[in-house]
């Protein structure tokens, strides 16, 4: 008798999360991933002096 009610919640769930439109901050996303500005086109690796005295 419960299953009805639950599948329809999910149902309603899923509409929700596919036709909803969100909205996304994209110069945050962009930030937060580290992509490099036109500017600064250079790619520093940040740990690649951390094992210096190492032989691959």
């Amino acid at each position: 008798m419960g299953r009805g009610r639950q599948k329809a919640k999910h149902t309603k769930i899923a509409r929700e999360l596919k036709y909803d439109v969100h909205g996304v901050n994209y110069a945050a996303l962009e930030r937060e991933l580290g992509h490099a500005s036109d500017e600064d086109d250079t790619y520093v690796d940040k740990w690649s002096d951390e094992y210096e005295g190492e032989k691959a």
